[in-house]
């Protein structure tokens, strides 16, 4: 192969790179509200699960996307083991869609009079639009691009012959099938694309550089290749994204391991398979069938074993970050290319930190005299760690030009504003202790406005799975507003009388200040929040 071919080989599969890039982020920004459903699909059933990473995946002609998905959504709780193994191995199966459509397409029409119009076509639609429908574009235009980089490498392949492959190696024996898995594994990790890494073996086979046995062995080592994708990914996740990760490695290392020593049987197969449902019997045709069949293999045989899978992952990747409140639990990148389902990490990482500045400020009203400002230290300073990380996520989720996501991001951030506050406002309360003797005219006003503020902290429900009753919650604090200007007027009133010193009616002034401190914060926090709900339900934003 002199330099000219290796060039267009290489250029070839950087189209095909980019193509697959651009229709992949299109078609999952595209899809984003659909992704909920497909999700809710998901929980009901493995085999739901299994179907519908076949699908989104087919959709979305990227196996590393889709899994990569399924690691954020796992990551961010929204799915539990059980369905992300499924979702796994649908994905896996939903792959092998772009091995048909190279072997299909690609060597049977004139590509470029397919991808020059879809080039133009998706870009004009790309500028003009907005929102989904310029997702769609990206998504056709990329499409196009994905056709031109197959027909590049089409005729790159053409004239190499043979002589690729080193003399003396036999692909057909155990050593030969087992160097060429180990290139396939090799090529999907560089490009980090299975499809694209299929795409090039599939091309080659066909264009007689590859040896069709040695072309199966690769398909194997590239269907183990792809996991590299979701291990890299996994650097920093949480446990359940590691277990998730595991998964996909143990999947693909259980059906490479069934298929390698079977594949000459399995390539006979898919030649018969071929003549048997009308396709024409070309080396394209039988890598595709082998593809498939290698999955469908994986997925028959590890079925029955999966139960003991999921239990034997769940009980693995110690989860110490479970016992770090500071540290995120539900945001990961790679869904903040989806909208829709980061947002909704978001909102789940909110009620965890919401959590935290409730419980301070509940520790601060019942702890002031004899709170242990080392420990309520501490609460704060995580409380301001996993605060900081909402709002350094919140910035990078894509809108795609999602007016609803336009309303929502804001929002949040105003919410985990207003829970920083509410923490700090707490934290400067419990270091003010009790004033131990009162006159009798002031200790019950500053009773009943504690008791009210307590009411008040109930009736957010910031740390419940509800959201807060805005109606009930108004009436609240007017009452603590006014229960307010009631006490502050009778500690000024002792004071002026002389019955407080001026350094005492200073300090009950500084500790009713802090404590309505945290009762607006608590309340703000609570009417957003409340509102994020209906935004994220599509309704009317209240508050």
């Amino acid at each position: 192969m002199d330099g000219e071919s290796a060039m267009r080989i290489l250029g070839g599969i950087g189209l095909f790179l980019l193509g697959m890039r651009l229709m992949s982020d299109g078609l999952r920004i595209a899809a984003g509200p659909a992704l909920r459903s497909l999700l809710m699909v998901a929980t009901r059933s493995r085999l739901r699960a299994v179907a519908a990473g076949t699908l989104v995946t087919a959709l979305v002609q990227s196996s590393s996307a889709v899994v990569l998905a399924i690691l954020g959504f796992t990551n961010a709780g929204l799915l539990g083991l059980g369905q992300s193994v499924g979702l796994v191995l649908g994905a896996n199966l939903g792959t092998t869609l772009t091995s048909w459509i190279v072997a299909l397409v690609g060597f049977s029409i004139d590509l470029k009079a397919l991808a020059l119009p879809g080039i133009a076509a998706g870009m004009a639609l790309w500028i003009s639009a907005r929102g989904r429908r310029a997702a769609l574009g990206q998504a056709l235009a990329g499409f196009g691009v994905f056709f031109l980089g197959l027909d590049a490498l089409k005729g790159a392949f053409i004239g190499i012959g043979p002589g690729f492959i080193p003399d003396g190696l036999d692909a057909g024996s155990a050593g030969g099938m087992a160097l060429f898995a180990l290139a396939g594994t090799m090529l999907t990790v560089l490009m980090q694309s299975s499809s694209a890494a299929l795409a090039v073996i599939l091309t080659a086979s066909a264009q007689g550089t590859l040896p069709l046995e040695a072309a199966a062995a690769m398909v194997v080592g590239a269907n183990l290749g792809t996991t590299s994708t979701a291990v890299l990914a996994t650097l920093g996740a949480t446990a359940a994204a590691r277990r998730a990760a595991a998964s996909h490695v143990v999947f693909n290392l259980f059906a490479g391991a069934l298929a390698l020593p079977m594949l000459p049987w399995l390539l006979a197969l898919s030649s018969r398979l071929a003549r048997l449902f009308g396709i024409e019997d070309q080396p394209a045709t039988e890598l595709a069938l082998l593809h498939t069949q290698i999955n469908l293999l994986g997925i028959v045989a590890i079925w029955p074993l999966l139960p003991a899978l999921v239990s034997f992952l769940e009980r693995r990747f110690g989860a110490a970050e479970a016992t770090d409140a500071a540290r995120p639990r539900f945001l990961d990148r790679h869904v903040l290319g989806t909208p829709q389902l980061a947002v909704e990490a978001v909102r789940m990482e909110l009620h965890r930190l919401a959590g935290l500045a409730l419980g301070l400020a509940r520790a601060a009203l019942s702890r002031e005299a004899d709170a242990d400002s080392e420990r309520l230290a501490a609460d704060r300073a995580r409380l301001e760690r996993l605060a900081e990380a909402i709002l350094d996520f919140v910035p990078r989720i894509e809108v795609a030009g999602v007016a609803a996501i336009e309303t929502v991001l804001p929002r949040a951030a105003r919410v985990a504003q207003y829970l920083r506050s509410l923490a700090r406002a707490a934290t400067e309360l419990a270091a003010v202790p009790d004033t131990p003797e009162l006159p009798a005219g002031i200790q019950p006003p500053l009773l009943s406005l504690r008791a009210l503020a307590e009411r008040i902290l109930s009736a957010t429900a910031l740390d419940a799975a509800t959201p807060a009753d805005t109606d009930a919650l108004r009436p609240l604090l007017e009452a603590f507003e006014q229960g307010y200007q009631h006490a502050k007027g009778e500690i000024l009133r002792h004071g002026s009388r002389g019955a407080v010193s001026a350094a005492v009616m200073v300090h009950l002034l500084d500790r009713i200040s802090l404590l309505r401190r945290v009762v607006e914060q608590a309340g703000k926090a609570a009417v957003h929040m409340a509102a994020l709900e209906l935004d994220r339900e599509g309704s009317p934003a209240a508050g």
